[in-house]
């Protein structure tokens, strides 16, 4: 069966369980197939180690009456009849939920764009192997790598089809294919360990396994010999992009609606206030095309539209599904997402947007400071802004990076880091979080 004709047939299952539940004794429902394909292989010194492939659709079904709700999950092949009557059983004995429901029905989307998310490429096993050898092989070929974690190549698509009973049905799918290695670099206690990889939604636009590789050796190869540096005060730290992107995955997670709903974000009575730099703008764009987590339409059957975040460094937005806005006093902006049975608001394509200075220039004005490559470990209290991480890199010394860095910890509080950061202009948005290098002042650092 064609991916179209297999999209179709789910849709008209999912239709049968929203009409069965209605006919069991509910008063709303919505039904969600969650589709999955994947394959992959792994590769180590030369030889396979495993060759993987998996296909599922998840079935999910929501049912309302009044204020209670139920939810249930199946796979294929269930009877939806029976699955229909359990899930309205279990609603009738829930308590009551005065934020639950569907979308209103003047949100939900009519049409929405094709965002080009789906690549029908056809990638064999034996296309992922051997780029999966050839992606180690670049990276063992960098000189003083000494040894390799493994490399591996993947291809698959997920998607979504989704029925309400108030008029919503379609669906979607998005292809991805990535490559990725580890490598060690040194010998006995002196070793280190890095990683690159690419993820694309589109297989011609993946990075070549030999500059993969090549990436991968050399930063592996740059942190041989890391020394430790002295504890000091009052510090700027650059976060390199691939750490910046989790750095901007805090602001996303203190500007959820969840979060502000449960009282668990440092910024929630912050809303219309200065919480980042004057300058500084975080974006959120669902409909992007060819975006990495881009959506035609969320977890409710929503389009949402692009929104600045915070704009100019002042709050502006929380992310919202439709439960979240109700608790809020506030209207949803279509960030609903599916997990499993449950729909929480979550960013979509994210982006801290660049500024004017390379990262060059960034990295020349800075006297004494630290370039970090690596963090370690989760210290970060989401409910005061307390920050405190393991982190590895670089020193920066008159402008310059010098020697590695590694057993040491950052400290401050993301309310300040906030308000003094600086972006560079290399933003790469082929991530679902994007984010430019940023250094940050007035941080400590903990040493020997």
């Amino acid at each position: 069966m064609s991916s179209e004709n297999q999209a179709d047939h789910l849709l008209s299952r999912a239709n049968a369980l929203v009409d069965l539940a209605r006919k069991a004794g509910a008063d709303k429902a919505d039904a969600v197939v969650v589709r999955s394909r994947a394959k992959s292989v792994s590769v180590r010194l030369g030889k396979v180690e495993s060759t993987e492939s998996s296909e599922s659709d998840d079935f999910s079904l929501r049912v309302f009456i009044g204020n209670k709700v139920a939810s249930v999950s199946a796979n294929p092949g269930f009877d939806l009849a029976a699955l229909a009557e359990r899930a309205v059983a279990m609603a009738k004995v829930s308590p009551e939920d005065p934020y639950t429901g569907l979308a209103d029905e003047a949100d939900l989307a009519r049409s929405y764009p094709d965002l080009e998310l789906y690549d029908p490429s056809e990638v064999s096993s034996d296309q992922l192997r051997e780029a999966a050898l050839a992606t180690e092989e670049a990276a063992r070929a960098v000189k003083g790598v000494t040894n390799s974690l493994g490399a591996g190549a993947s291809a698959g698509m997920g998607g979504m089809v989704l029925v309400t009973s108030h008029g919503f049905s379609g669906a979607y799918q998005a292809s991805r294919f990535s490559r990725s290695v580890g490598v060690i670099a040194g010998e006995g206690t002196a070793m280190e360990r890095d990683h690159d990889f690419d993820s694309r939604l589109y297989f011609a636009d993946l990075d070549s396994p030999e500059i993969i590789g090549r990436r991968a050796g050399e930063r592996t190869v740059r942190k041989i010999n890391p020394r430790k540096v002295e504890t000091a005060k009052n510090l700027t730290v650059v976060f390199d992009p691939r750490v910046a992107r989790g750095f901007v995955g805090h602001i996303a997670g203190a500007i959820n609606g969840a979060s502000v709903a449960r009282k668990t974000s440092f910024l929630r009575d912050r809303m219309g206030q200065q919480v980042l730099k004057a300058g500084l703008n975080i974006t959120d764009n669902p409909i992007r095309v060819r975006g990495s987590s881009s959506r035609p339409f969320d977890g409710e059957g929503i389009t949402g539209e692009p929104l600045t975040m915070i704009e100019d460094g002042v709050l502006k937005h929380w992310f919202l599904s439709t439960s979240t806005a109700k608790e809020l006093g506030l209207h949803t902006n279509g960030r609903g997402s599916r997990g499993g049975t449950a729909v929480s608001p979550s960013s979509t394509n994210l982006a801290l947007e660049p500024g004017d200075i390379s990262p060059q220039d960034l990295i020349s004005g800075i006297k004494n400071g630290f370039y970090i490559t690596d963090m370690i470990g989760h210290g970060v209290d989401m409910v005061t802004g307390d920050y405190s991480r393991g982190a590895s890199g670089f020193w920066i010394e008159n402008g310059e990076l010098t020697f590695a860095v590694s057993e040491v910890t950052i400290a401050s509080n993301l309310k300040d880091m906030f308000m003094t950061i600086t972006p560079a202009n290399d933003i790469d948005r082929k991530f679902g979080v994007a984010a430019p290098t940023i250094a940050i002042e007035g941080m400590t650092i903990a040493g020997k």
